[in-house]
């Protein structure tokens, strides 16, 4: 039986999805997947910020002696253990008074940050505010996430550019008056994503005062914060504990960096219990808990610190190496936070093709990052972003191809 399509009718569909720009991966395989890679060179990715270390032995087995538990639906609230696995975990890590964060009140799973950073701007963008539509503030470059929601939301994005005059951290309190009255959510993310900066204890303090003084609920994702090269980044939660106000504050960790577990998609968020509410409320309807198994695995991981300081003892090793091959080039820095490497190289785009063509080298154009300003310019057009993902020896071989060929 023949089927004749006549294709979709657009004025049916939500008008905002055609605002969403094309994803930055996709816009990669645009670039490069017409070229020809040198077929007698392993093709290597540094464009994804995919982990590839191992994660601990323990995950499999755990997961396999939960099996019996995928015939289950899983609480989309968390199970208790792991409820408090990561409240111990928050007071350990960022020295929380005994009783700021309770497990049940403050605390929601989610699987993976993506998903939950996303569906935090339908609690948080009112349809208008000031009289008009919201804005939601963003780094510049960002988490292309933090854009898709905004528009998805109604709001209208505003990207406060994060450059190497002001630290690669946004200003946001320079803003004009009239965006910052407007603004009902911010996505903001220490270690940065992709410059690797880290937001200081003052810094934080400044980015709460704002949103307490101009009413808006602040988001910081903090997925990066367990890779480090130094002191451990503080946390948004160590400045709300100084007056134990979390109003309007929530924060965002994953297991996927600290723990090696793409995969496994599990992470959580914590902060206001008013804002909790909604937010596991919005998730009975279209959130998706992880299974029972996962959830048993990751309490396992978030109560254990061994395989995280190996991890981050691997990444420390991997600067090192990056340094000595790329010191004095590219603009070169060490990044505090984070596994990537933020390049000057002066197109990112001619970098990337050339990188992909010459030694099958993929990296992501720093443009692919970034809005345009007001005048039509990216400010991200020189770089690119190289993660550093794969093993050493893997890794030695890349940053060597890469050094020899730009």
């Amino acid at each position: 039986m023949n089927i004749q399509t006549t294709g979709t009718d657009h004025n049916i569909i939500n008008p905002r999805l055609d605002r969403l720009p094309d994803y930055p991966f996709e816009r990669l395989r645009g670039l490069l997947d017409h070229l020809l890679a040198p077929d007698n060179l392993q093709p290597l990715s540094l464009s994804l910020g995919e982990p590839q270390h191992p994660y601990p032995d323990f995950v499999g087995e755990i997961i396999d002696a939960n099996r019996h538990l995928y015939g289950k639906y899983p609480p989309v609230a968390g199970t208790p253990e792991f409820l408090e696995a990561v409240s111990n975990w928050l007071q350990l890590r960022y020295g929380l008074p005994n009783g700021m964060i309770e497990a049940h009140r403050h605390i929601a799973p989610c699987a993976g940050t993506r998903e939950a950073l996303f569906r935090t701007a339908f609690l948080a963008v009112p349809p208008e505010k000031a009289g008009q539509q919201p804005i939601v503030l963003m780094p510049n470059p960002f988490y292309q996430c933090y854009a898709g929601a905004a528009i998805a939301a109604g709001a209208k994005p505003v990207f406060v550019n994060a450059l190497a005059e002001n630290g690669f951290l946004p200003d946001f309190a320079k803003l004009d008056e009239d965006i910052l009255s407007r603004t009902a959510l911010v996505y903001f993310c220490t270690p940065a994503n992709p410059q690797g900066a880290v937001a200081s204890q003052s810094y934080l303090k400044g980015l709460v005062a704002l949103s307490r003084q101009y009413n808006f609920t602040l988001v910081v994702d903090e997925c990066y914060a367990e890779i480090y090269d130094g002191d451990p980044p503080p946390g948004t939660l160590q400045v709300c504990a100084q007056d134990g106000n979390l109003s309007g504050i929530l924060v965002f960790h994953s297991l996927s960096k600290r723990s090696n577990v793409a995969g496994l998609r599990s992470g959580f968020v914590a902060g206001d219990p008013d804002l909790m509410v909604l937010f596991r409320r919005l998730s009975e309807y279209g959130g998706s808990p992880s299974p029972l198994p996962v959830f048993a695995a990751a309490t396992a991981l978030w109560r254990d610190e061994e395989h995280v300081v190996a991890n981050r003892g691997l990444y420390s090793e991997k600067l090192d190496l990056a340094e000595r091959i790329l010191s004095n080039r590219f603009g070169f820095y060490r990044p505090l936070g984070g596994f990537f490497l933020w390049l000057d190289v002066g197109d990112g785009e001619a970098a990337a093709k050339e990188l992909w063509s010459k030694g099958a080298i993929r990296v992501l154009p720093g443009s692919y990052l970034a809005a345009e300003d007001p005048d039509g310019r990216n400010s991200c057009t020189p770089y690119i972003r190289v993660a550093l993902v794969h093993n050493r020896e893997l890794m030695e071989e890349a940053l060597g191809r890469m050094a020899e060929i730009l």
